[in-house]
């Protein structure tokens, strides 16, 4: 690991620090820090604690799952949504709306759909125990497909309070109703980081071809399936929490390869870092910028990251 890798990851790590103390003190309530910290406001500051906490494990989550699957995919456009397990989480989500289920059974509903999608998708692309990359993702593209067709089409079926529960968590939110939540997807989805960077050396062998993995001694089969399915329990846990939130799992793990490089050694740990920045950074904008209104954080994610990227993209082309 070289000097200036490490000196990039210990900016992003004082990046994050700067969003966390800028979430916290950030919020539709305008109230000083001293105020925050008195004992009166005590519960607004751990509303907003919980809600940076989801955030950087939401960002962190969908970030590393993104890095991966671009390497396991080989395909700079792979995001943590591809595989479908986005589509099976919300319909799971939807169809717990429909029938009234409430609390901390709608998440573990679009928990379950999410598991359901994965194996759905690693059933059909499967062929004699090997499991092909284009056969995995027009699988993922399938499934998704279907999926979301059923959920609009219960959407148009559902009552106008129902629909707009559905819209709202389509379009995302990391409003925390149970710390008990919070604190089982922060285990998943940091325990199944901390197993996906233990195969950042296979990754980088991956992302340059199985021809070539296949000479340096990686069972390139076994390393997918296992990848897909640490990849698919993190997006399915975050999603059953946040509902769907686009373009960090996609961009962001591009944006920190122009900065601190391919090597998923440095890579993962950045985007670890940099994607929960962000989110922490879009999340406290969306409740800042119009209140009380707050916009959904899917939204702000693609407002605030596109021009970004730009500017890194045509940066690094020059």
């Amino acid at each position: 690991m070289k000097i200036k890798d490490i000196n990039k990851n210990v900016l992003l790590f004082v990046i994050l620090i700067i969003m966390i103390l800028f979430g916290l003190y950030m919020g539709s309530a305008d109230i000083s820090l001293t105020e925050l910290l008195s004992v009166e406001n005590r519960q607004i500051l751990y509303l907003r604690l919980a809600r940076v906490v989801l955030a950087l494990i939401a960002g962190a989550g969908l970030g590393v799952s993104g890095v991966t699957l671009q390497a396991v995919l080989r395909n700079p456009l792979a995001e943590p949504y591809l595989l479908g397990v986005s589509s099976g989480a919300g319909l799971g989500a939807v169809t717990a709306m429909i029938f009234g289920i409430t609390g901390i059974y709608l998440p573990a509903a679009a928990f379950a759909g999410a598991i359901i999608s994965m194996l759905l998708v690693y059933n059909i692309a499967k062929d004699n125990g090997r499991v092909p990359v284009q056969s995995l993702i027009l699988s993922g593209v399938i499934v998704a497909v279907t999926f979301s067709g059923i959920i609009v089409f219960l959407s148009s079926v559902s009552s106008r309070k129902i629909l707009h529960g559905i819209m709202w968590w389509l379009l995302g939110s990391l409003q925390v109703y149970d710390i008990r939540l919070l604190v089982v997807v922060s285990a998943v989805v940091i325990i199944g980081i901390i197993l996906i960077y233990f195969f950042n050396r296979d990754l980088d062998a991956v992302s340059t071809g199985e021809e070539e993995a296949v000479h340096m001694g990686i069972e390139i089969d076994k390393v997918k399936i296992i990848l897909f399915v640490l990849t698919s329990l993190i997006t399915g846990a975050i999603v059953s929490v946040s509902g769907v939130i686009g373009f960090t799992g996609l961009i962001i793990p591009h944006m920190l390869r122009l900065i601190i490089g391919p090597r998923h050694k440095i890579l993962i740990p950045g985007t670890f870092l940099g994607a929960g920045a962000f989110l922490i950074f879009c999340d406290t904008l969306s409740r800042c910028l119009f209140p009380p209104v707050e916009v959904p954080i899917g939204v702000m994610t693609s407002i605030v990251g596109a021009p970004v990227f730009i500017f890194l993209l045509r940066r690094a082309n020059r």
